[in-house]
């Protein structure tokens, strides 16, 4: 694919019509072949025969993470069997951060380069692979006003945070293009558009919080428009500063949180006026007096004790703000102790259980009531995991396949659940008759099947409903694994005396993704990796549909 196409084509969107997996079976494909001559129209001459050259496939390749050469993905127009990736110079996002003008010698203005130390966040994801996130963050001095950061291409919010407490920090949204990188520029205010917005915080009345506390001003979306700063714990007193435009919105979020997660203090959120002259008096509200709380944790049959669950208690407490526990684990008898703020009356805490990934009970949110009182809570049974169960069957139904590997990546919450732990491999492969067996979490999930013998892995989305007593198993359709196209090429890049000076993109990961529409939301299903070898040749399988 020539640089051109891929720059052309970097600023068209990418979309997917539905799961390439499930799709009617394509045209008869012949299995020997010298040219695309020989194959049926729209198909193309693979080393293994005839196939569809695909669509919606995009790559995505790390040639030297640690070295500054990170992500660079390109679509894919039409698969060829041998597919060489051509790579650019590393990605950077560079910037600009000024601080007022100063006059020139012609009479005119230019703006002051600032140097002082500055923190660089630049958090988002790949413009092309929907689900693949991006996040790189440096502290640095501005060389003369200008700085560089070695990213991944994709789309950024990028916040630029002044190691002066004085000064508020910045975001800024940027594209990073693979071919031409990215570019923000920011402009500190000067001392007369700096707001310096003061309060108190207190527990209730003159009654100081015993921990320590910092307060932050956001925007609605949560964007920070203030750095963090420390409450005085002896007088509650803090000063936080904000850009001149930001003092003049109607109304921001302040949050204050507890600078230690084990302190048995809520976080609460106030909705304030910035342009209030005077210091603003905030209270977190008198929660009560931390209490013990202890219970058991029993299996599916309500009788074994579960070891090894994760336990923690959160929600709203008195005063309006809320509570996170710290976890804490079952011992052997299922027995689980944790200190907590007390509940309240209209609004119970929850109990949220997350049993090991060995149990078969699945997790468990269970509203619990924590008076004023060290509380013993009931027993808790946790349900039965739902068991998805399905079968594969070997390419063009020639019969079941066996031995294929089933890995589980959850990608979504249901309601009134959180998302599960992360994802794992299931410990046993499909069975002589093609079957698996899964016992998960209530969530939504994609399930990678990597059968072996040449094959390629394939994807199925899958929405687990937490089910009932009657509703213990849920059954997939059968589906067919898909014929692989051997697919093989050479990375290269410009020659960097220090990096690659032939040019050799050599143990470079690749990675091949399909984008596709689940649920009317654009999603990416993992297609095949591979790392290069050392001439920067990879080889690899794809689906042939």
């Amino acid at each position: 694919m020539s640089r051109a196409f891929r720059a052309l084509a970097l600023a068209l969107g990418l979309t997917g019509t539905g799961c390439g997996f499930l799709e009617d079976e394509p045209p008869p494909e012949q299995l020997v072949c010298r040219s695309d001559a020989e194959c049926a129209a729209g198909q193309v001459c693979f080393v293994d025969g005839c196939g569809n050259p695909g669509g919606d496939i995009v790559v995505e390749v790390q040639a030297h993470p640690k070295a500054g050469l990170l992500a660079q993905d390109f679509p894919v127009d039409r698969l060829r069997p041998e597919q060489n990736l051509e790579l650019f110079s590393p990605v950077r996002l560079t910037g600009t951060v000024t601080r007022g003008s100063s006059t020139t010698a012609d009479g005119g203005t230019a703006p002051v380069p600032y140097r002082a130390p500055i923190h660089v966040l630049a958090t988002g994801a790949s413009r092309l692979i929907p689900g693949v996130a991006r996040r790189h963050e440096t502290t640095l001095f501005p060389d003369n006003g200008a700085w560089a950061l070695p990213v991944g291409s994709g789309q950024y919010t990028v916040t630029l945070t002044p190691l002066d407490p004085g000064l508020p920090p910045l975001s800024r949204d940027a594209f990073v293009d693979p071919s031409s990188g990215g570019m923000v520029a920011f402009d500190l205010p000067i001392a007369s558009r700096v707001v310096t917005l003061t309060g108190t915080l207190m527990l209730q009345g003159s009654k100081r919080v015993e921990a320590d506390m910092e307060v932050q001003v956001l925007d609605e979306s949560l964007r920070p428009l203030s750095q963090r700063a420390r409450v005085a714990r002896d007088t509650g007193a803090f000063q936080l500063v904000l850009g001149a435009e930001d003092a003049a919105r109607d109304t921001v979020l302040l949050r204050a949180t507890p600078v230690n997660a084990a302190d048995l203090v809520p976080w609460k959120t106030f909705v304030v006026d910035p342009s209030t002259i005077s210091p603003i008096p905030l209270e977190l509200g008198d929660s009560g007096v931390a209490v013990r709380v202890e219970g058991r944790v029993l299996e599916m049959d309500g009788q074994t004790p579960m070891a090894g669950a994760r336990v923690s208690l959160q929600g709203s407490v008195a005063g309006g703000g809320t509570f996170k526990g710290v976890p804490v684990l079952t011992d052997k008898e299922g027995r689980y102790q944790l200190q907590s703020l007390p509940g309240v009356a209209e609004s119970p805490l929850t109990l949220l259980i997350v049993p090991p990934h060995s149990s078969r009970s699945r997790l468990t949110p269970q509203p619990v009531t924590v008076a004023a009182v060290d509380t013993v809570l009931p027993d808790v049974t946790c349900p039965e995991r739902m068991t998805v169960v399905g079968s594969v069957k070997n390419p063009e139904g020639t019969g079941p396949a066996s031995g294929v590997r089933v890995v589980v990546e959850p990608v979504g919450a249901l309601d009134g659940y959180p998302q599960p732990p992360q994802g794992f491999e299931s410990s046993l492969t499909t069975d002589s008759n093609g079957n698996f067996a899964l016992a998960l979490d209530p969530g939504e999930y994609r399930l990678d099947f990597l059968p072996g013998e040449n094959l390629p892995r394939v994807s199925r989305f899958v929405t687990v409903p937490a089910g009932t007593a009657d509703e213990e198993v849920m059954t997939l359709a059968a589906f067919t694994l898909s014929r692989g196209r051997s697919l093989s090429g050479r990375i290269t890049l410009p020659p960097d005396p220090a990096l690659a000076p032939d040019g050799i993109a050599a143990n470079a990961s690749v990675r091949f993704f399909r984008v596709v529409t689940v649920g009317g939301r654009p999603e990416s299903i993992l297609l095949a990796q591979t790392v290069s070898d050392s001439t920067g040749r990879y080889s690899t399988v794809l689906p042939t549909r």
